[in-house]
């Protein structure tokens, strides 16, 4: 096995950085199973974690006691929410649950192909009259890559935000090696200035991970 290959190397996917940086601007879908197919053959990565937001309508989560959004319960409550309630639900809610539980359950698929999940409701907010919707996972990534630090010689970051940057550099300054996973345009100067020869631009994995309708 390559040297490369045989650094226990996790990686730390952003998902909003992702999928708004990455497919939005790349102009394809990203297959989640081939890209961890990829990431465990190229890089030898052995733990994926992987940080987003998800719609929970009015479900209980306990911030305190859970680290993560409950996917099985969540998918429950929601379908549950559909049936006893389509009569009285307006046309466009039921859209709106209906997209929110496809999600639900593209987030199990990946559960399923071996990702690690820290999801976190989405928050809504008014900004200037408009309800706007949050779920920014950076300080929950930035957490659980300081939490793992010590369990690997390499840290994969699949993202370009520059928020990142303090707690990267604290891990280089660990001797810990960083590569940096993201679509080229949309990422922060100081992170593909910090990453140099270790910047990856996700456009050139079209190949490897593009996906494709059978």
């Amino acid at each position: 096995m390559d040297e490369q290959v045989r650094k226990t190397t996790y990686a730390f996917i952003d998902a909003s950085n992702l999928f708004y940086g990455g497919e939005k601007s790349l102009g394809w879908k990203i297959d989640y199973r081939k890209l961890l197919n990829y990431l465990k053959e190229k890089y030898g990565v052995s733990k994926a974690f992987y940080f987003g937001g998800v719609e929970i309508h009015q479900f209980q989560y306990d911030y305190l006691r859970q680290k993560t959004v409950p996917l099985k319960e969540l998918e429950t409550y929601l379908s549950d929410l559909l049936k006893k309630q389509a009569d009285t639900l307006a046309e466009g809610t039921i859209v709106l649950l209906d997209r929110h539980l496809q999600r639900i359950r593209f987030y199990r698929k990946l559960e399923q192909f071996g990702y690690d999940l820290y999801l976190k409701p989405v928050k809504r907010y008014e900004d200037n009259g408009a309800i706007r919707r949050k779920a920014n996972c950076d300080v929950e990534m930035a957490f659980y890559l300081m939490k793992e630090q010590d369990k690997v010689d390499r840290g994969m970051i699949l993202s370009g935000d520059g928020d990142f940057l303090p707690v990267l550099k604290h891990l280089r300054e660990q001797g810990k090696d960083v590569i940096i996973l993201a679509r080229g345009p949309r990422t922060a100067k100081e992170i593909r200035r910090f990453a140099g020869s270790n910047f990856r631009d996700f456009v050139r994995l079209e190949h490897h991970v593009r996906f494709e309708k059978k």
